[in-house]
């Protein structure tokens, strides 16, 4: 009986290498025991990263924060990002992480939690709406078509995130992006269709008490 003259591999930890006449033959399968075709494992993945995105994310700002312990100072990242579909959903989300990757993911993954869906007039906001949060005070106005989003920093960069095409903002308190954020989410959110307007109704006014004594006096002679 021939023996096998092919030399085996060991790895460093002492366990023999497969070959690959056996790795060829070997065949993976699925958590339910189907078999997996080798061709066919990333497919699923490919399709996900080709599919188009429902929603788009900008990352407003990334600040270096830390935290005085026992051992000494713990650095950590912030991150401020806004999500949206470019429609009449939006979100914000202000999350911490050990590096800014994970940073990004978490406040992200919070946008999406948070999203608001709020009204609109064509391509405009419904009305004017001025906002506080905290020392943070932002105004917002519709604008005529044309007009363009006249918004500077994080307003122009959420407000880019919706359909709104037309708006006239400004910042009027405090410079902290993140309470300008939520204000700017809390001015969306407090917007009112045009059919919902509670409008002043003038009541008729009625005869002065004064000129009808008058016309009864005239009556009684």
């Amino acid at each position: 009986m021939a023996e096998n003259t092919q030399p085996k591999v060991i790895n460093k930890s002492g366990t023999l290498k497969m070959t690959d006449e056996v790795a060829n033959k070997k065949q993976t399968r699925d958590i339910a025991g189907r078999p997996m075709d080798r061709r066919r494992r990333g497919g699923n993945r490919a399709k996900a990263e080709l599919a188009p995105k429902e929603f788009d994310e900008v990352t407003i700002n990334i600040d270096r924060v830390s935290r005085t312990v026992k051992g000494g100072r713990r650095m950590r990242f912030k991150a401020l990002v806004a999500i949206g579909n470019h429609k009449n959903k939006v979100g914000v989300g202000v999350a911490k992480g050990g590096d800014v990757t994970s940073a990004v993911q978490k406040a992200a993954t919070k946008a999406r939690k948070n999203m608001i869906e709020f009204n609109m007039d064509e391509e405009t906001i419904c009305h004017e709406v001025e906002t506080k949060v905290t020392g943070a005070d932002v105004l917002m106005k519709p604008a005529a078509p044309g007009t363009g989003i006249i918004a500077g920093g994080v307003v122009r960069s959420i407000i880019g995130l919706t359909g709104v095409k037309n708006l006239i903002s400004k910042s009027l308190g405090s410079t902290n992006k993140v309470n300008i954020a939520y204000a700017v989410i809390e001015g969306l959110r407090q917007q009112v269709p045009r059919k919902d307007w509670e409008t002043t109704k003038v009541a008729k006014t009625s005869e002065k008490p004064a000129a009808k004594k008058t016309a009864a006096k005239k009556e009684a002679k």
